[in-house]
């Protein structure tokens, strides 16, 4: 993790666009050149982002998915801006729109494949991504899937079991537009197209009613 002081920091976000904040500051930072700046904060002083920062999550599993030949940002640089206590990742945004942005205008039964087979591809490799929703899936203009916003994710050695898929569906399944647009039709191909690749065994009764139970 790179110190940065308080001048060179703002010699960093001059002339920046910001895409997100909350009421503690700025997150997220458009860079004058395209590059992103994302901004974490502590939030509290004994946790184990004291330990293991987000930024630095952030970087390292950014590595774990590009070996695993998964899309994602591409880190440049780790930084402790203690001027601020903020500690940031400088990197290259990953080209494309999230699926909530053409969910209304890209053909649905192509993209609940690929959907369907891109989640499987995750719970397959280990991935356990907190964050999983539509929102933080990225369509490249290669026509390939990608995750963004991929501090809060765990990688397993081995796939993920039929505890953590399913957990894992309910992260995806939180957001009420996001869960109309996949249940809204519980046969549909997005289900047959995660079981058709999955590597574990399900059907898409079994797995349907779990995710509407409740």
């Amino acid at each position: 993790m790179t110190p940065l002081t308080h001048d060179e920091f703002l010699i960093l976000r001059d002339k920046a666009e910001l895409i997100e904040a909350d009421h503690y500051g700025e997150k997220v930072l458009r860079l004058a050149n395209g590059d992103f700046l994302k901004l974490f904060r502590r939030k509290r002083l004994l946790s184990s982002a004291a330990l293991y920062p987000y930024a630095q999550r952030f970087a390292d599993n950014a590595i774990a998915l590009q070996r695993l030949g998964i899309k994602c940002p591409q880190v440049l640089n780790v930084y402790r801006v203690s001027a601020i206590k903020r500690d940031a990742v400088h990197y290259l945004p990953l080209p494309g729109q999230t699926l909530r942005q053409i969910t209304e205008v890209h053909t649905k039964d192509q993209l609940y494949q690929q959907l369907g087979r891109f989640i499987a591809q995750l719970h397959a490799s280990g991935v356990y991504f907190r964050s999983l929703h539509l929102g933080n899936i990225v369509l490249t203009p290669d026509g390939e899937l990608g995750l963004i916003d991929i501090a809060d994710m765990g990688i397993e050695r081995t796939p993920l079991s039929k505890k953590k898929c399913l957990r894992n569906f309910r992260h995806l399944l939180r957001t009420p537009s996001d869960k109309n647009w996949l249940l809204e039709n519980k046969s549909n191909s997005f289900f047959d197209s995660y079981i058709g690749h999955a590597c574990l065994e399900w059907n898409v009764r079994e797995l349907t009613q779990q995710l509407t139970q409740g």
